[in-house]
C-alpha cells in the first residue's frame, strides 16, 4: 500500500457495521426491546409456542388457525430421526462433548435428505423445518446416549418443547416445566446477526446447502462467548451458594477487573427483555421446588452489579438467566448449548433464507501489514 493513501479503518469484530438488511428481528438495545417481525418478544413469550414463532420467522407472518394445526403435525411428524444416524451418536467416543456430537449428526443427517440438493426456497423451507425438528430429537439422543440410557423416540403427539423435554429427561414434563421450556425456545429462536447467524450467512453466501449452513452456525455457537455463556452464568451462582456471598464476590470481581457471567451485552444498554422473562420463570421453578436460595442469590448479584455498574448501563442479559432456568428444571450444563441449538435454528435458517433472496458472495478485506521484500532462499542455504 502507497504510504501516501489513507489507511482504511479497521472495525474490529464488525462492531456497528450493517452488512444486510433484514425483516426479521429487532434488537433495540437502548430501549431494551426484541421484535420477532414486529412482533414484541413479550407477546409472543406470553401467547406464543415455539413451533407458532417459528413460521412467524419462516415466513414473516403469523398463521391462521387452520396453518398452524397443520404446521404443528408436519412439525411434530419431522422429529423423528433415521436409526443410523442415532447408531453413529452410539458410536462416538464417551468423551465427545454434546456440540460435537450434534455437529457431527447434521452433517451426516444431509445424507438422508432427498432435497438436500434441492436450492429452490419452497425445499429450503422444507429442509428448515426438518432439521429444527430433527435437531431436539438428536440433542436428547446423545444426551440419553452419555448417561448409558436408551434414547426416546419422539412422541408426535406432543408440542415440540414438551416433547423435546420429554425426551431429554425420561420423565413426562408438568405444564410448568414444558411452558418453561417453550418460552425459553421462543426467547432464543433469534437474535439478528449474532455470531452464529453471521456464520451461517457467511456460508449461505457461497451457496452451501442449509444444512453445510447450520453445521457452520454451530460449530460458532459453540464457542464459549456465544452459547456457553449461560453455562459459565450458573457455574458462578454455584459458586457463590448464597445471597450473603453475592456482594462480596461481586465487589472482588471488579476490583480484579474480571468480569461477572450474565452482564453485559453489545447491544443492549437495558435489561434485556428475555431475562426479565426467564427470572419470573426461573422464580415460579423455585418456588415450587420449594428452596429459594439459588434464585435469591441470583437476585443478590443482579442488585449487587446494578449498584456498582448502573451507571455504565451494564445490565443482566438473557444467559444469566437462562442457565439458571434450564438448572431448575433438572438439566445439567453440558446440555445448555444444545438447547440454544435447539432454540435458534428457526432464527438461523430464516436469515440464510432471507438472503438468498438477493445473494451476494461475502467477501470483506483485511488490510495486509507484512513485509513486501522477502526473498527466498533455497531449504539448503537456511
Amino acid at each position: 500500500m502507497d504510504i501516501t493513501e489513507q489507511r482504511p479503518e479497521i472495525v474490529l469484530g464488525l462492531e456497528d457495521v450493517y452488512v444486510k438488511e433484514s425483516r426479521i428481528c429487532l434488537v433495540d438495545g437502548e430501549k431494551g426491546r426484541l421484535l420477532y417481525v414486529g412482533y414484541d418478544i413479550r407477546d409472543l413469550a406470553e401467547h406464543s409456542s415455539f413451533e407458532e414463532t417459528s413460521f412467524l420467522l419462516w415466513n414473516q407472518r403469523l398463521p391462521r388457525q387452520e396453518e398452524l394445526l397443520t404446521f404443528r403435525r408436519v412439525f411434530a411428524e419431522a422429529r423423528a430421526v433415521p436409526e443410523e444416524v442415532v447408531d453413529l451418536l452410539r458410536k462416538l467416543p464417551r468423551s465427545t462433548i454434546p456440540m460435537d456430537a450434534l455437529r457431527s449428526a447434521v452433517s451426516v443427517l444431509a445424507s438422508y435428505d432427498p432435497e438436500v440438493a434441492d436450492a429452490s426456497r419452497d425445499a429450503n423451507l422444507r429442509k428448515a423445518l426438518r432439521i429444527t425438528a430433527k435437531v431436539a430429537t438428536l440433542v436428547a439422543a446423545f444426551h440419553r446416549i452419555q448417561q448409558g440410557k436408551r434414547p426416546l423416540p419422539p412422541d408426535p403427539e406432543r408440542g415440540h418443547a414438551e416433547d423435546f423435554l420429554r425426551m431429554l429427561t425420561g420423565k413426562e414434563p408438568d405444564p410448568l416445566d414444558a411452558r418453561t421450556m417453550d418460552v425459553a425456545l421462543i426467547l432464543h429462536a433469534d437474535h439478528s446477526l449474532a455470531a452464529s447467524t453471521f456464520a451461517a450467512t457467511v456460508a449461505a453466501s457461497t451457496l452451501a446447502d442449509l444444512y453445510s449452513v447450520i453445521v457452520a452456525a454451530i460449530s460458532t455457537l459453540k464457542g464459549p462467548l456465544h452459547g456457553g455463556a449461560n453455562e459459565q452464568a450458573l457455574k458462578v451462582l454455584l459458586k457463590i451458594g448464597s445471597p450473603a456471598n453475592a456482594n462480596p464476590y461481586v465487589e472482588k470481581a471488579l476490583a480484579q477487573k474480571e468480569k461477572v457471567p450474565g452482564f453485559g451485552h453489545r447491544v443492549y444498554k437495558n435489561f434485556d427483555p428475555r431475562a426479565l422473562i426467564l427470572q419470573e420463570y426461573s422464580r415460579k421453578l423455585a418456588e415450587r421446588g420449594g428452596d429459594m436460595t439459588l434464585f435469591d442469590t441470583a437476585l443478590a448479584v443482579q442488585e449487587s452489579m446494578l449498584r456498582a455498574l448502573q451507571a455504565r448501563r451494564v445490565y443482566p442479559n438473557v444467559d444469566f438467566y437462562s442457565g439458571l432456568a434450564f438448572y431448575l428444571l433438572g438439566l445439567p450444563p453440558e446440555v445448555f448449548t444444545p438447547i440454544f441449538t435447539v432454540a435458534r435454528l428457526p432464527g438461523w435458517t430464516a436469515h440464510v433464507l432471507e438472503y438468498w433472496q438477493t445473494n451476494r458472495i461475502i467477501r470483506p478485506l483485511d488490510l495486509y501489514v507484512g513485509p513486501t521484500d522477502a526473498t527466498y532462499v533455497p531449504i539448503d542455504r537456511r
